[in-house]
């Protein structure tokens, strides 16, 4: 890897800096090169190179002539050594040129004096003493990616090509350098915890350095994180045989005690948690007023907001004054957060703390001139000596606080004018401000958006309202009570309060009161607390506009929305829509997830809902905003499936929209855009399966079908699928169940759960030709065609994929007849017409590739792979599959990537090449996404077989082993019979 240009070097973080006088930069980790810029600079011979590398190591320093002949040719050199030199010198200056003075000669030899970051070990020396720097520091992730762009260096063998004894000690001193960054990178990825990844590259490493044990040390740990226990202790018998037969000696001491943790399963294997340094205590020792209100005993958590704002408080003396607003949502628990930091930081303030209700979530807000005033009298004013007007009480409020050091608590603030008058002005003093408001407009504040308890914390804190004693017997039931509250403290404390009053309920049965979610918001309330009172204190604060936006957006179901989607739901333009939804965002009943995405606390949605109802919207207006929200989804997944699949006909099938969707510049983008909004689409599909959205809502999933194929959001697709089609059954709708069950066939086949695929496909048929619908009529033929693929029915296979040709010629659906052909072709090299396989594969890539379908030309070349692997030709097939992978990586299409480290895998074991296998079998399983647990088996035989070639029979047995499991679960003799033949020999050894 090159990095430098003309006149330039690389800083640490790879950044450009001016050297001085110098144009080149050059290179030993890998080849000896140089260029001016991104000019090449021919430097000669293997003997010539040899001389340019030794000058280069030498760090500017001057090697003489006798060290330069021993060091390029040894004890034997040629007569005319030193002239070879001369010359050797003389041409290297003529191919630096201009720069030809770097090559010095001095004291009877040479010496090159460059910049620092002229050679690429300099860079890697710069690199690897940040990354040092971070990993001391605690910034791992940094460091990581510090270690990598060090390791993006070495460009293969370093010195790759030069002789000499000095080349070869240098080189043999950068492999060894290079291994130690790597081992130092992986440690920080396991402790990242990025197991499961780092097991592929550990699997290849430890193969090329069999006896290196902290590979191996690495290794087992990986494994073990992953939830591979068997093959880490695996990997341990392995070495301890290696070191023995090899060696004569034991595993280190480290690896022995590794060894036995994974044994024991011992806690301390799992990544560190690193926990929040809690604020120091202190003491006070002065007079002063103590207004704040008591902490509550059972306070739990919280303890990144804790610390941000102690930090922010103890930064007051020497400062004007620090001032914090919190923000949040009612019930989110801002004020009891900051009396818990107020009462902790009260060391700070020795001069007194001051505390008033704002009332800024009320009908009747605090007058600042009346807080002022009692203010003043809290700091010993009299009565007669308070001034009427609020610039005046502010004054003298700000005069008595000069020199002292006092923490003002401003709680529930209605807004930045409430609270201007109320600050200090002094060095010294602080002020912390609750507000369901966000104070943007609040000059220097630091401000803090209050979010909802972890799981874990309202699992504690519920727990200890109620008992432990109780909870313990049923902690899921417990778990279940704080989700439904949303994990909002206040919905919280109230749940488990009602639950503590009442020593005949259960956790469970509370847990199936908020279980359901129109009647959740009426049962949390206890005593004068309630979460639907607090959320109407700010629902009642709102402008019409606002009111209507909170109700509308409250419908769509999903984890969030997208401004885009949001402007479909309140039929606006999206920049009166995005000022509509900021406004609302600073009243905090609506959450900025990110730039351009909103989402609703679930406890604030179900309140929107409640308020769509109960305030009279007309069932006609809420059925517009989803039937809006549909055809935008609609509208914009065709637009991407046309754009990933140019001239397949699937998109001119679909049900037409009235509301527009987004334009995509490209195919990257408006992939970028459906698996960003995947989750609130599929929510989408799932909420309009029913009456007139129905067929868009089945037009959607099948819009949507990359979701499926993904891998990462297989199981909601297949949720979603179900969905739809109960809903076309129900409804007596052929079009809508067909096209649903198309879309399960698929997904089934994709798991290996093949006869449920054949069954969803056969009755998507019988509905395609009920409906007269060419999408499952061209479609479930192929999907019926694979099932019997990966059943070994290759008649079948074959006869089901020329229907599905015909089908599609008769649709002029161009890419469909291509995925036809490649179909054939699998069926074809599954028989053995490996010549015809190969001809089939090649016309589908072919008319993929004319029509610029990207992902389909991975698909083609997937199949293209399998046909020359059964043709034995080896080399072909591994070019073939690797431009599919690097395909489908790039469409995140992880299922299918999956599956083609699965076959490059098969490739290199048929090749002889078994480190390679492993590596993209380990890189397969990694992934998770191979096509369900028939085809995970079928990984780990092919790992097991690349194990035992490379000598480490004990991982191989345990891959096998794993393998058989699944194989017996899913009734397969016929794999099982294989696997047991497998591990036979290993049982009588």
């Amino acid at each position: 890897m090159r990095l430098g240009r003309t006149g330039e070097g690389e800083t640490m973080d790879g950044e450009r800096e001016r050297v001085p006088g110098q144009h080149l930069y050059f290179t030993v980790l890998g080849p000896v090169r140089a260029w001016r810029g991104d000019e090449a600079i021919s430097t000669g011979s293997p003997q010539q190179r040899a001389l340019l590398a030794a000058l280069l190591l030498r760090g500017g320093r001057t090697a003489t002539a006798p060290e330069l002949v021993d060091g390029l040719w040894g004890t034997e050199p040629p007569e005319a050594a030193i002239a070879a030199l001369r010359t050797y010198a003389s041409r290297l200056r003529k191919a630096f040129g201009p720069d030809s003075e770097i090559l010095v000669s001095e004291s009877g030899g040479y010496a090159i004096r460059i910049g620092l970051s002229s050679l690429d070990t300099d860079v890697a020396e710069q690199l690897t003493a940040e990354a040092e720097k971070a990993q001391h520091s605690g910034d791992r992730v940094r460091a990581r990616d510090l270690f990598n762009k060090v390791l993006d260096l070495w460009d293969g063998e370093p010195l790759a090509g030069v002789p000499g004894p000095y080349a070869e000690t240098q080189r043999t001193r950068l492999d060894e350098w290079h291994r130690s960054l790597i081992e130092t990178r992986l440690d920080l990825d396991l402790e990242l915890g990025h197991h499961s990844e780092a097991v592929s590259e550990l699997t290849a490493l430890t193969a090329s350095y069999p006896l290196r044990e902290r590979l191996r040390e690495l290794l087992m740990l990986a494994l073990y994180r992953s939830g591979r226990q068997a093959e880490a202790l695996a990997v341990y018998a392995d070495t301890r045989r290696l070191l023995a037969d090899e060696l004569g000696v034991d595993p280190r001491p480290e690896l022995s005690a590794l060894h036995q943790k994974i044994l024991e399963a011992d806690a301390e294997l799992a990544v560190a948690a690193h926990a929040a340094e809690e604020p120091s205590g202190g003491s006070a020792s002065f007079v002063r007023p103590a207004q704040l209100p008591a902490t509550v005993s059972d306070f739990t958590g919280r303890a990144p907001f804790i610390k941000e704002l102690s930090d922010q408080l103890a930064t007051a003396e020497g400062r004007v004054m620090a001032v914090s607003a919190v923000a949040g949502i009612g019930g989110v628990g801002k004020t009891t957060l900051a009396v818990h930091v107020a009462h902790a930081a009260r060391h700070q303030f020795p001069d007194g703390q001051l505390y008033v209700d704002l009332q800024g979530s009320g009908p009747l807000v605090a007058d600042p001139g009346a807080v002022l005033g009692s203010f003043l009298r809290a700091l010993g004013t009299a009565d007669n000596a308070i001034p009427d007007g609020v610039e005046e009480r502010a004054a003298l409020f700000r005069s008595l606080l000069d020199g002292r050091r006092v923490l003002t608590l401003l709680d529930n603030a209605r807004d930045a004018a409430q609270v201007r008058p109320l600050l200090p002005g002094t060095p010294g003093c602080a002020a912390l401000i609750t507000s369901r408001h966000r104070m943007v407009d609040l000059e220097s504040a630091h401000l803090v958006d209050l979010d909802v308890m972890s799981p874990d914390e309202a699992l504690v804190l519920f727990t200890r309202i109620v008992g432990e004693e109780r909870v313990a017997s049923e902690r899921d039931a417990a778990m279940d009570v704080v989700a439904a509250c949303g994990f909002l403290p206040l919905a919280i404390r109230i749940a488990a309060s009602r639950l503590a009053s009442r020593r005949t309920w259960t956790v469970s049965a509370l847990a199936g009161k908020l279980g359901d979610e129109r009647r959740r918001l009426d049962e949390l309330r206890a005593g004068d607390l309630a979460v639907k009172a607090t959320f109407e204190l700010g629902y009642g604060q709102l402008e019409p506009q606002q009111a209507r936006a909170f109700r509308l957006l409250g419908l769509a179901d999903g984890p969030d929305i997208s401004l885009a989607a949001a402007a479909a739901v309140l039929d606006m333009d999206v920049d009166d829509a995005e000022d509509l939804l900021e406004s609302l965002v600073d009243t905090s009943l609506l959450e900025s997830a990110s730039p351009g995405r909103y989402r609703f606390h679930d406890l604030v949605r179900l309140y929107a809902r409640a308020c769509a109802e109960r305030d009279e919207m007309p069932p006609a207006e809420r059925d517009a905003a989803l039937s809006r929200l549909l055809d935008f989804y609609l509208s914009s997944a065709a637009r991407v499936f046309a754009l990933a699949r140019p001239g397949d006909r699937l998109v001119d099938h679909l049900e037409p929209t009235r509301y527009p969707g987004l334009d995509f510049p490209d195919s990257a983008a408006a992939l970028d855009w459906i698996f960003t909004e995947a989750h609130c689409l599929l929510a989408c599909i799932q909420q309009s399966a029913t009456g007139d959205t129905l067929r868009r809502a089945a037009d959607l999933l099948v819009a949507a079908k990359d979701l499926g194929e993904s891998g990462a959001n297989s199981r909601q697709y297949e949720a979603a699928a179900q969905t739809v089609r109960d809903a076309g059954e129900r409804a007596g709708d052929p079009r809508a169940e067909g096209r649903a069950r198309f879309t399960l066939s698929h997904l089934h086949w994709m798991a290996s759960r093949y006869e449920q695929g054949e069954h969803e496909g056969r009755q998507a048929m019988r509905l395609a030709l009920a409906a007269e619908d060419p999408i499952p009529g061209c479609e479930v033929p192929n999907e019926r065609g694979i099932i019997a693929l990966y059943q070994k029915r290759y008649e079948d296979a074959e006869a089901y994929f020329r229907q599905a040709l015909e089908a599609f010629r008769a649709d002029n659906n161009r890419p469909g007849i291509a995925g036809a052909l490649c179909n054939i072709s699998r069926a074809h090299s599954a028989m053995g017409r490996t010549d015809s396989a190969i001809e089939l594969a090649a016309e589908g890539v072919e008319i993929y590739s004319s029509l610029g379908l990207a992902l389909r030309v991975a698909n083609g070349r997937f199949a293209l792979g399998i046909a020359l692997h059964q043709a034995g030709r080896y080399d072909d097939a591994l070019d073939q599959l690797t431009q599919a992978l690097a395909l489908f990586r790039e469409n995140r299409q992880r299922l299918w990537e999956g599956s083609t480290h699965a076959r490059l895998a098969e490739t290199h074991l048929a090749a002889g090449r078994p480190p390679e296998a492993a590596t993209h079998a380990e890189q397969a399983l990694a992934l998770r996404f191979v096509g369900g647990e028939f085809r995970r088996g079928t990984v780990l035989k092919v790992l097991g077989k690349a194990l035992d070639l490379m000598g480490q029979t004990d991982r191989a047995r345990a891959c096998w082993q794993e393998a058989l499991t699944i194989y017996e679960q899913l009734n397969n003799p016929a794999e099982t019979e294989e696997v047991r033949a497998l591990m036979a020999p290993m049982a009588t050894a």
